[in-house]
């Protein structure tokens, strides 16, 4: 499955002013919970949470992907989220995170969450198209970004 089936415009948000790692959740969760009526901002917070104790999900290079896995999750949702500066995310180079891409998926979904957690990584990988990410000014140019690159890359 390709990262930009999961996320939609509605759930990219750019330029965000956040001056923390909980804010930063907070706001995920509010765009993910825009695409499932059935879970709420504060159950999806608390998953994303809740995954963040057992260990950071800062990359490092200002990148985070905090992800788990949601019973009650029929799909696997992502949302995208640009910060104007970014935040202690306890990231493994300790440097401060300003582009977050959170994944959901059914709990059942193992293999499929490593799956997309490994598209991401790759996609993060890329340091000019990180660059173009945090260069976006719009959530509509940021959610173009992201499709371009998939369908770049979707064949490689």
């Amino acid at each position: 499955m390709h990262i930009t089936r999961l996320i939609s415009p509605e759930s990219v948000s750019c330029c965000q002013e956040t001056t923390s790692k909980k804010r930063a959740l907070e706001q995920l969760s509010q765009l993910l919970s825009q695409r499932t009526p059935s879970i709420t901002a504060e159950e999806i917070f608390d998953c994303l949470v809740g995954r963040e104790r057992l260990g950071s999900t800062g990359l490092g290079h200002g990148v985070g992907i905090p992800h788990g896995r949601m019973a009650g999750l029929e799909t696997p949702l992502a949302a995208c989220l640009t910060l104007d500066a970014g935040v202690d995310f306890d990231a493994i180079d300790r440097k401060p995170v300003d582009l977050l891409v959170a994944l959901l998926v059914p709990e059942e979904a193992t293999d499929e969450h490593l799956q997309l957690l490994a598209q991401l990584a790759s996609m993060f990988s890329d340091n000019d198209f990180t660059q173009k990410l945090r260069e976006a000014r719009t959530s509509q140019e940021l959610y173009r970004l992201l499709q371009d690159w998939e369908a770049k890359h979707a064949n490689a």
